[in-house]
């Protein structure tokens, strides 16, 4: 079975349909940083570098192991180039 099939069979559980919806937000973040980070030929050890974040904290971040604060969101976005824009909705 395709994992994206799978995904939708799961997706059709309202509490699995739930927390993915929650979650949805801190994924996108994080696709979001490995995106600029790759289209920057930086690797996570640059990265860390021109942060001063540990390396370990920014692969933990990559990971969904690691629940960052503004400032870390903000030293990751100065590194790469970018701001940080926060919205609630």
């Amino acid at each position: 079975m395709k994992f994206e099939t799978f995904k939708q069979q799961q997706l059709q559980d309202p509490a699995v349909k739930a927390e993915y919806d929650l979650l949805t937000p801190q994924y996108e973040l994080i696709r979001q940083i490995i995106k600029l980070r790759q289209e920057q030929h930086l690797t996570q050890k640059a990265l860390a570098e021109k942060t001063g974040i540990a390396q370990s904290a920014i692969s933990r971040f990559e990971s969904g192991n690691h629940n960052p604060s503004l400032e870390f969101l903000r030293r990751l976005a100065l590194g790469l180039g970018k701001s940080v824009y926060v919205e609630l909705r």
